[in-house]
């Protein structure tokens, strides 16, 4: 059959019609999705509280006449002429918390981290978290004016301490559980229900003896 002009002309616009429908389908299809923000992730975990400011002492009162004092926004104990004990100690009590900090050992003596501690002059009532040379339980948990030693690292774990250099240490007390770490590797875990029982501040300790300088920085805590 002769098609008309008139026939061809709507042939064309139907055409034409159609083909402009389906490209803006594709563009449609291919067009990306609206962004959808995703919630941050609500945490009720505590925040560490800084100790330390790096400034000063305040928070803390030194017991006794040994030495404490700010370098280079570290806080550093060394002992004085009396080579006696001598303590720094927090102004509040912290009875179930983490704790974290790093120490640097300038010297062959003995220091510590005491907690659930109470302090009279020189003498603290309370458990240690030792702090030693190498050999001598970094680590371990002793308790002062009482049962003594109450648990030793392994043998195995005394090469974790590095001497001289930067060490991480982890205290965490909970309830009647005690459980340390030093550098990212534990050392004790202990359950102890007259440690359960108490309260009391955390102190730093240097030992009796003279010869003892230790630095310590990022000093920081999370109650439980």
């Amino acid at each position: 059959m002769k098609m008309t002009p008139l026939i061809w002309i709507a042939l064309a616009l139907t055409t034409a019609c159609s083909t402009g429908q389906n490209t803006e389908n594709s563009e449609a299809a291919t067009e990306d999705p609206p962004s959808q923000e995703v919630p941050a992730q609500e945490t009720n975990e505590e925040p560490y509280t800084t100790l330390f400011n790096g400034e000063n002492l305040d928070g803390w009162t030194i017991y006794g006449t040994e030495k404490w004092y700010v370098e280079d926004g570290l806080l550093v104990c060394e002992s004085g002429p009396d080579a006696q004990y001598g303590y720094l100690g927090t102004n509040e009590n912290y009875k179930n918390f983490e704790l974290k900090l790093e120490f640097k050992q300038e010297a062959n003596g003995n220091s510590g981290v005491f907690f659930r501690s109470n302090i009279e002059g020189t003498k603290i009532s309370g458990w240690q978290v030792e702090v030693a040379p190498p050999n001598n339980d970094t680590g371990g948990i002793y308790e002062s004016y009482g049962r003594g030693w109450l648990v030793r690292i392994p043998d195995e774990k005394e090469d974790i301490l590095n001497m001289g250099e930067w060490n991480d240490m982890t205290i965490r007390v909970n309830g009647d559980q005690v459980t340390t770490w030093l550098n990212g590797e534990q050392m004790v875990e202990f359950t102890d229900e007259k440690i359960g029982a108490a309260n009391g501040c955390i102190a730093l300790q240097i030992h009796d003896g003279g010869g003892i300088k230790v630095r310590w920085r990022n000093i920081r805590l999370k109650t439980l």
